[in-house]
């Protein structure tokens, strides 16, 4: 079992920055894919970046050019640099962790980007 805990979301007026972080239970960055999502009410979960066991990192769409995906292997943390925040960015973002149809999910933490 892996637990993870999201924090460092809040409220952000727009062109601001924030940098959510996903604290794990355990080790698990040499095995498991790191996700980033981010759920708007009534709509799927979208991928916003991922960093492999690797350390490969991808940014989808939405995010490039704005925002950054990075670990601290030592503590067990994975990190969503988001900066030039708009309106749109607005959403409950979650971290996951994902190994060979394995998934893991963190509660969620509220972004809000509002003047």
């Amino acid at each position: 079992q892996v637990q993870l805990v999201e924090s460092g979301g809040g409220l952000v007026q727009p062109g601001g920055s924030l940098r959510p972080s996903c604290a794990a239970s355990r080790s698990i960055f040499s095995i498991y894919i790191m996700n980033w999502y981010r759920q708007t009410p009534g709509n799927p979960r979208e991928l916003l970046a991922f960093i492999t066991p690797g350390g490969a990192r991808i940014v989808a769409e939405a995010g490039k050019g704005r925002f950054t995906i990075s670990r601290d292997d030592a503590k067990n943390t994975v990190y969503l640099q988001m900066n030039s925040l708009k309106p749109e960015d607005t959403a409950v973002y979650y971290c996951n962790a994902e190994n060979l149809g394995e998934h893991y999910w963190g509660q969620g933490t509220q972004v809000t980007v509002s003047s």
